[in-house]
């Protein structure tokens, strides 16, 4: 792996996606990483991990200074290096996606006097145990095969292979004017003729303007905007949403906290669904309430924790042989398939309730959340691994969550025989809250379980989604206990694992930021919710991508990215305190 291409702090890399797969962006130019022809397959660029590949269109000067940004309401990034002269590179996945053809579009543009760069092509599947081979060029193409993949690379005839196998190719652009590359990744045989560059940009510009909506009414207008464009970017056309684009970033360097995340977890799509529906009926939330459904209807009481984006089972986690981010350990797969998480039967009713509150559930939707609420009755009181994927026991916020999902259910149940069974979800509700007086604290509020006496900030949600009002004691006990435990500088962290500092243990967890800021407007506390909200949307980089956790103390991002409830997060705050004084949910 060439030095220009070593592993860089988060906060440098930008993230280009089509919602069938994504890829990083360093301030080089290089893409680092991307899985093809989906999510969850091997990586073809793996140098953020220290395996092998990469895609660069890098300045052949090595005095400029990096910038950059991404075209409104899209996920089509422009990389800006400031040299001698300007150059900027325009960055995008095409749209619309085709799940078996990867489409990378890039054009450089000569902004300010002639530019000159170098490209480099280094395709390696397999996490980077496949060499290209195969390499031929017609038609002023270049094509080939990496294992199992093939490639085509238009825009590049004058490319050389170089004594590391890499093509290679210095490309002057004139002032003024630009030059597109085409790069077509597959795992089935490629169209007869490559893309045409002005028609696929056309179409990708088209694409992000049919699914991002506008966001004129909300505040941090563009950062929410921004925020539902990384959604839909990690969304597939099934409405299955990965939890995040990579694997093995770790949360705390040499900690051992390495997850592979680019799975579909039912919880997170949730959120994002909550999140879009808080701000309107738009088509991203169809998709959500969709892969949910045929979920719930498959699985019921035996709902798995994650999926992958076409509905199977996660396989099991298994070491990958590179070296990995630096502090991290490289993992495929994930063993949550093997939990049982409570809480998420009470979000898929708090979903599937907001979508009918939109007049977006059909008949599927409305039997889903009958299995759903049937699973929770049937399942409500057994120990589950809860929201922090911890071991099995009677998590407080497990049942509140249910508790909540079922009041809301019941509140868009209307009359007739559907009046009666939303009585019954009430009663559930009433009893599950009902059975939590050994989860309250001596002080007051709520506690993580039974036998834990510690405040959690997941606490938190089921309050803001309606377990309890405002009006219980309960309430703001709790969201005074988080404030005071579990926060520093505005971030809050999730709960103290021991006597050290919390910022010791691990990162402060962006999204409990933003609960926080909608539990402080739930409290009356409108200058506090701003507060809270302002601090944690700032925690990311240039290009406004947020990983899991903060460093407070370091000021870095840290876990897999982007992460997309926390983008949820911000979305969903930043719609809720555009609505001053009012509850939301």
């Amino acid at each position: 792996m060439s030095e220009s291409h070593a592993p860089r702090v988060l906060r440098e890399y930008a993230f280009i996606a089509d919602g069938e797969r994504g890829g990083l962006v360093g301030p080089d130019g290089a893409i680092v990483w991307l899985c093809a022809p989906r999510w969850d397959s091997p990586a073809v660029f793996g140098s953020l991990l220290g395996g092998r590949g990469a895609y660069a269109v890098t300045p052949d000067d090595p005095w400029y200074v990096w910038g950059g940004h991404y075209e409104s309401g899209s996920l089509i990034w422009r990389s800006r290096w400031v040299g001698r002269v300007v150059t900027e590179c325009r960055e995008a996945l095409a749209m619309p996606a085709d799940p078996h053809r990867a489409v990378i579009l890039r054009r450089v543009e000569a902004t300010d006097g002639p530019a000159k760069v170098r490209m480099t092509l280094d395709l390696r599947a397999a996490f980077g145990r496949q060499p290209m081979r195969d390499l031929s060029r017609a038609d002023g193409c270049w094509t080939g095969r990496s294992g199992a993949i093939r490639f085509r690379l238009s825009g590049a005839a004058a490319a050389r292979r170089d004594r590391d196998g890499r093509l290679v190719m210095p490309l002057r652009v004139a002032a003024g004017q630009h030059h597109d590359l085409v790069l077509e990744i597959s795992d089935q045989p490629l169209p007869d003729a490559p893309p045409d560059p002005a028609a696929a940009w056309s179409g990708t510009e088209n694409a992000w303007s049919d699914v991002v909506p506008a966001c004129h009414e909300l505040i941090a207008e563009r950062d929410a905007q921004h925020a539902y464009a990384v959604l839909a970017g990690l969304t597939s056309g099934s409405g299955a949403m990965v939890a995040a684009a990579t694997t093995s970033v770790p949360e705390r360097l040499e900690s051992g906290r390495n997850y592979d995340y680019r799975y579909a977890w039912i919880r997170d799509q949730c959120y994002a669904g909550l999140a879009v529906a808080a701000h309107g009926p738009h088509r991203l939330l169809d998709g959500t309430v969709r892969f949910i459904t045929e979920r719930v209807l498959c699985d019921g009481p035996d709902l798995m924790p994650a999926y992958t984006v076409g509905g199977e089972p996660i396989p099991g986690e298994r070491r990958l042989r590179i070296r990995g981010y630096p502090g991290g350990t490289p993992k495929a797969g994930n063993w949550v398939n093997e939990q049982f998480q409570l809480d998420a039967l009470g979000e898929v009713l708090q979903l599937l309730a907001a979508a009918a509150r939109l007049d977006r559930l059909d008949p599927d939707g409305w039997r889903a959340a009958q299995v759903a609420a049937a699973a929770v009755g049937q399942r409500w009181n057994e120990p589950d691994a809860g929201i922090w994927e911890l071991g099995n026991r009677h998590w407080t916020h497990s049942r509140l969550a249910c508790a909540a999902g079922l009041r809301a259910i019941a509140a868009v149940c209307g009359g007739g025989p559907a009046r009666r069974q939303g009585a019954e979800w009430t009663g559930l509700a009433d009893k599950i809250m009902a059975s939590l007086g050994d989860a309250v604290h001596p002080s007051g509020r709520w506690q993580r379980a039974p036998d834990d006496e510690r405040v959690d900030a997941a606490l938190l949600v089921p309050l803001i989604r309606g377990a309890a009002d405002r009006s219980d004691p309960r309430t703001v006990a709790t969201f005074r206990a988080v404030a005071a435990e579990l926060a520093d500088d505005s971030f809050v962290y999730r709960f103290r694992h021991d006597a050290r500092p919390l910022h010791e243990a691990e990162g402060a967890f962006l999204l409990c930021g933003f609960w926080m800021a909608q539990a402080a407007q739930f409290c009356g506390d409108e200058t506090g919710a701003g507060r809270w909200f302002e601090r944690n949307r700032a925690a990311c980089g240039p290009a406004g991508i947020f990983t899991e956790e903060y460093d407070v103390r370091q000021r870095q991002l840290r876990g897999n990215l982007p992460q997309a409830f926390v983008h949820a997060g911000l979305l969903e705050t930043a719609a809720r305190l555009s609505v001053p004084g009012e509850r939301l949910a």
